[in-house]
């Protein structure tokens, strides 16, 4: 349990890492911020189907495990296409700052919209990092958290641009970036004690959460890094791919 609340305080902190490096680097190339986005797609994808996706079909019974990983994945898609449907879409919205002369008030109202996506967003991202723990595979659940704590440095960065730029307090930034990361702190333990209480729901639970973090990679990282340098992000997707690779090969 130790390892796991650790585990949820780091992939929450991650998040708070990227405000902080936000806070210092105001002005990030869209060139850095592409292939570092693009790495943390390709671990992500990775610890996604090594991760989550062919375990589920490895604890899943025969002649389900198929059909209940399948429809786990199509399902958590399916939950976070409904909430990008209930809040305004990450894409369109980090942009904000971008406006030439927005009325103040409207503007922040935008950006603190920007940030409750990030925050919803985090919520199953966390649930994916706990579930990866209820395999009993340390080494293989703490690859996965890794991968999506790489994926909230930059995550973490591009929120504090937007609202500083509304007007936003530097201290009540630094909060707001907070609360994000909460919610993933929160989402692990959720996954975590979800997968313990009944073991029967592993199998759709794994299956669930890496259908949520394959959404997030198509709909979310890989559009955002395709600004100019294409071959360069898929050089950097397929390094972080390799990367992750070679850590569920050498520690699983």
């Amino acid at each position: 349990m130790r390892l796991v609340l650790m585990t949820a305080l780091g992939v929450g902190g991650a998040t708070l890492l990227g405000a902080v490096l936000g806070f210092v680097f105001k002005k990030i190339s869209h060139t850095f911020s592409d292939l570092v986005l693009s790495f943390a797609a390709g671990v992500m994808l990775c610890a996604a189907v090594v991760g989550l996706v062919l375990p589920s079909l490895e604890y899943g019974r025969a002649p389900t495990a198929l059909p209940v990983t399948v429809l786990g994945i199509f399902c958590g898609a399916l939950c976070l296409n409904l909430i990008d449907r209930a809040v305004p879409h990450l894409h369109r919205l980090a942009g904000v700052e971008q406006e030439s002369h927005p009325e103040k008030s409207a503007q922040l109202n935008k950006v603190l919209l920007f940030v409750l996506a990030i925050g919803i967003h985090n919520l199953p991202e966390g649930i994916a990092a706990g579930v990866g723990f209820g395999t009993g595979n340390e080494a293989e659940a703490l690859t996965i958290a890794a991968g999506i704590a790489l994926q909230n440095i930059p995550e973490g960065m591009v929120i504090i641009a937007p609202m500083l730029a509304a007007g936003m307090s530097p201290t009540r930034t630094f909060w707001a970036a907070l609360a994000t990361g909460l919610v993933e702190v929160l989402g692990t333990l959720l996954g975590y004690f979800a997968v313990t209480v009944s073991a029967a729901i592993l199998p759709f639970s794994l299956a669930f959460a890496g259908g949520t973090m394959l959404y997030v990679i198509s709909d979310e990282m890989i559009p955002e890094t395709h600004h100019g340098d294409a071959r360069g992000v898929t050089y950097g997707l397929l390094a972080g791919f390799s990367l992750m690779l070679a850590m569920s090969y050498y520690l699983g």
